[in-house]
C-alpha cells in the first residue's frame, strides 16, 4: 500500500472542550448507512468516520447530524472519497484522537505524539485495548456483515480530559 504523507505534524483540529461530549464512531460502511444508525447520531456533538467510506452521499448524510471527519479507506482510492486525508488528528475536550483505518499501518508512536485514542478500522471487528497509556478504539463496521461479525459502531463520551468508550451493536 502506497502511504502518502502524513498530516500528524500540523495542529490537531479543536472541538469544544464543553462537558460531556458524546462523539459517534463509525467506521466500515461499504457504501452501506444503515437506518438503525441514524437514531443514534441524534445529538452528538461529532462523528468520526474511520475508512472505507464507500460512497461520498454517506458523509453528506451524517452532516446532517453533526460535523463530520473522516478518513480514506482502503477501498476509497476512487471518485469523492479518494480525496479523504489517509490519517486525520483532532482534539475533542482535552483529549488528542488520531484516526487511521489500518491500525496496521499506524505511522507514529501515539503516545509520543500526545495521543490518548487511536480510533481505526478496517478490521469490521469491534475492539477497545490500552497500549502504553493509549487507548485503541475500533468501532467495528455498520455497513455490510463481514463473517459472523456485529454490526456495530461506538460512542465515545468526552469531558474535559476524562473520556469512555461503549459499543452499541445494531440490529442488522
Amino acid at each position: 500500500m502506497q502511504k502518502q504523507a502524513s498530516n500528524v505534524d500540523r495542529q490537531p483540529r479543536m472541538q469544544s472542550a464543553a462537558a460531556d461530549l458524546r462523539i459517534a464512531v463509525l467506521s466500515d460502511t461499504h457504501s452501506l448507512l444503515r437506518e438503525s444508525v441514524l437514531p443514534h447520531l441524534r445529538g452528538v456533538a461529532h462523528i468520526l468516520h474511520a475508512g472505507d467510506v464507500g460512497d461520498a452521499s454517506i458523509l453528506d448524510t451524517l452532516r446532517e447530524f453533526a460535523p463530520v471527519t473522516a478518513i480514506r479507506g482502503n477501498i476509497d482510492r476512487s471518485g469523492p472519497c479518494a480525496l479523504l486525508p489517509e490519517t486525520e488528528m483532532l482534539m475533542v475536550g482535552a483529549v488528542t484522537i488520531y484516526m487511521i483505518h489500518s491500525v496496521a499501518d499506524l505511522d507514529i508512536e501515539p503516545a509520543a505524539a500526545g495521543v490518548q485514542i487511536v480510533v481505526s478500522g478496517h478490521s469490521h471487528k469491534p475492539a477497545l485495548e490500552e497500549r502504553r497509556g493509549v487507548t485503541y478504539l475500533n468501532p467495528g463496521s455498520v455497513g455490510p456483515r463481514r463473517f459472523k461479525l456485529p454490526v456495530s459502531m461506538a460512542m465515545l463520551r468526552v469531558s474535559g480530559e476524562n473520556f469512555r468508550a461503549e459499543f452499541l451493536t445494531l440490529e442488522g
